[in-house]
């Protein structure tokens, strides 16, 4: 056999073995692909009391970016090179200074996204331990379980396991994953799992508050499933308001809550499908309202695009945010201005207080 064919065949062979290797994975992807579903969640025991009636109350949203979004941290996903946090060392010592970012809040609740265990880009860290907030109730909602991702290719993203956790200073008496729609076909694998939570507080005229924690899709072909899991979320809202209850919504809307943020920031979305408004006609045949926090002398982003460290060039945008139904009266909101150091996103908080029940 001449020297040639010898080389020819070595290549055959090692090109049939890249296919198959490919091949095997993508099957795996497949196969291992699932979603969670519906399902109760038993609330961590804590909080005391009814939330009562024209009483102030504080609520704090914060999309921690899995603890690894330092302000010179940029997301492959985002068009940055990083998959993973730096450390554990520095995850470690992020995630306990996001902690003390928002003990410092003094909020009575608290919703946070994007919070892992067991997954490889936080090296196995379960960060559910470092948000034990003093005497309050917990629940914790798994939004996806993601199979192995076998890129970037030096530092693969790995599998993922992550949630959502609302806090509560009253007790949460029932909570439970409600499954969100997803895009169907190839997309699904880039976005993965999505849901929201659902967590009921009694009130002292004998209905409930209910709390919905969510993070919608970011990584799919167009935008338009995020806004069908707002619609799906705005009719559990209806529903729970004709009962006569109370409902707070909050978290990472990936929709441009202020309908055209570069007109406060300064930079254009239009290359990025996470960055479209909410469709003007959504809270029409609604009984929730948008809480959007803007101060139009100073304005204040809620999330970057992490395609590098963050700079003052850096597309801004305001994501985060809340829903509202008529019998919840907003006092004020705010966004807390962090510079981007512990994640990608700021938190945002409102003052609110339940209204007299006239539903």
């Amino acid at each position: 056999m001449s020297i040639l064919k010898k080389v020819l065949k070595i290549v055959l062979i090692a090109l049939l073995v890249l296919v198959i290797v490919v091949g095997s994975y993508v099957a795996y992807v497949f196969i291992a692909y699932h979603r969670l579903g519906d399902s109760d969640i038993t609330p961590k025991s804590g909080g005391a009391g009814a939330a009562k009636i024209g009483t102030e109350y504080n609520i704090v949203t914060y999309n921690i970016g899995f603890g690894a979004y330092e302000d010179d941290y940029g997301f492959f996903m985002d068009g940055g090179t990083q998959s993973r946090a730096w450390s554990k060392e520095r995850l470690d010592a992020n995630l306990k200074n996001i902690n003390n970012l928002l003990v410092n809040q003094k909020a009575n609740l608290y919703f946070l996204q994007e919070v892992d265990f067991n997954s490889t880009r936080t090296y196995g860290v379960d960060e559910r331990e470092y948000f034990t907030f003093e005497k309050m109730s917990s629940v914790f909602a798994q939004n996806y379980d993601s199979p192995y991702l076998f890129y970037p290719i030096l530092k693969p993203h790995g599998a993922s396991k992550s949630g959502i956790m609302t806090f509560s200073d009253f007790a949460i008496n029932s909570a439970k994953r409600v499954e969100l729609p997803v895009e169907t076909g190839f997309m699904k694998l880039l976005d993965l799992d999505r849901c929201y939570s659902k967590s009921r507080v009694a009130t002292e005229d004998g209905k409930e508050l209910v709390l919905y924690n969510f993070h919608l899709s970011a990584y799919t072909s167009d935008g338009t499933i995020a806004a069908d899991q707002l619609e799906m979320i705005l009719k559990d809202i209806d529903g729970e308001y004709q009962k006569g209850n109370y409902c707070i919504a909050g978290g990472d809307f990936n929709k441009d809550l202020l309908g055209d943020s570069s007109k406060y920031f300064g930079i254009s979305g239009e290359n990025y499908t996470w960055a479209k408004p909410i469709p003007a006609q959504t809270f029409e045949k609604h009984n929730a309202s948008l809480v959007a926090a803007v101060d139009k002398n100073n304005p204040v982003p809620t999330c970057r695009n992490a395609d590098g460290p963050y700079n003052d060039k850096q597309y801004v945008i305001t994501i985060d945010g809340f829903l509202i139904t008529p019998n919840v009266s907003l006092v004020n909101t705010e966004v807390i201005d962090t510079q981007f150091k512990y994640s990608d996103h700021n938190p945002v908080k409102m003052t609110f207080k339940l209204a007299d029940n006239k539903n």
